[in-house]
């Protein structure tokens, strides 16, 4: 298997619906796909939380996956998401989505089952034992009420040679420190929230899937190459910058608030599928002054 290099700037893309929410916007994800291009992120992610992928149709999925391909070619890495909390469902997913194309696929841990640590390593391990493409494994209690444990993550990495990365989104620095002191380079860590993107990179991370980066893809690449290069000191200018506009794009169930900024600047329409709903008139409002704080700070 060819190393990937899971560095950099990957976006966890939105997927766009028609007005009333019954099919996939493909004129609207590809001008979002065309802006990520031009931004030059190292990846896309799409079938993940922020893409809607528990609304999506299995075939609709497959859809995403190949569009994708066939737009960003081989410019940009795809990072499908391929998760459930079925493990033989997640295996069935991530071999469809390589055989799309994708270049990789993210595993979040199960959910609503709650697992025990063991059935998490054992959930990894079918699905690594079945594809033989690369595994980003994600972790987000806040989600899925259950957290892969860094020694539980460090007997998946031994004995799973395929996955490769892991989406953090713990919630805190703990775990990301703790995987990264006792892996050494072994794995890459890609930061889960936007707003711990930079402290995660100055203990080691190698950069995030991002939320944001749908909305303004080029100052997520600044921000994420400033702190690989290592000046920290213009990276904390521009994270500062950022934060009201991260703030904003989750005071209220993701993916609403991104997608409220996005039809806010025409790139598409804001609808969500239940259980998801837009944003409330107060949130909205946060936002756009986020937004034009933002503009006004960047000149």
């Amino acid at each position: 298997m060819t190393a990937l290099p899971f560095h950099g700037v990957f976006t966890a893309l939105v997927t766009p619906f028609t007005e009333d929410g019954s099919a996939i916007d493909f004129d609207a994800y590809r001008r979002l796909l065309e802006m990520q291009l031009e931004a030059k992120v190292a990846g896309v992610v799409p079938c993940g939380t922020t893409g809607e992928a528990p609304t999506l149709t299995s075939a609709e999925q497959l859809e995403l996956i190949r569009f994708t391909k066939r737009v960003v070619k081989n410019e940009l890495m795809v990072v499908a998401g391929a998760g459930s909390n079925a493990t033989q469902k997640s295996v069935d997913a991530a071999k469809a989505a390589l055989e799309a194309g994708a270049d990789a696929v993210m595993v979040v841990m199960p959910y609503y089952n709650k697992p025990s640590q063991a059935g998490m390593i054992r959930h990894v391990q079918q699905i690594a034992a079945s594809v033989s493409g690369p595994i980003v494994v994600y972790n987000i209690p806040a989600r899925s009420a259950v957290e892969l444990s860094v020694p539980s993550m460090l007997s998946v990495l031994e004995s799973c040679p395929n996955v490769v990365a892991v989406k953090d989104a713990t919630g805190g620095m703990g775990h990301c420190q703790e995987l990264l002191s006792r892996s050494g380079d072994r794995v890459a860590v890609l930061s889960g929230d936007d707003a711990l993107t930079l402290p995660m990179m100055a203990v080691g991370a190698s950069g995030v899937i991002s939320v944001a980066s749908n909305l303004d893809p080029k100052a997520l690449v600044q921000l994420v190459n400033l702190a690989r290069r290592g000046d920290f000191a213009a990276a904390r200018k521009e994270q500062f910058k950022l934060l009201p506009v991260f703030k904003a794009l989750f005071e209220e169930p993701s993916p609403a608030p991104i997608k409220a900024a996005l039809a806010s600047q025409g790139w598409m329409h804001g609808s969500l599928r239940l259980p998801m709903l837009p944003v409330t008139p107060e949130c909205h409002k946060r936002l756009a002054t986020a937004l034009r704080t933002y503009e006004e700070a960047s000149g």
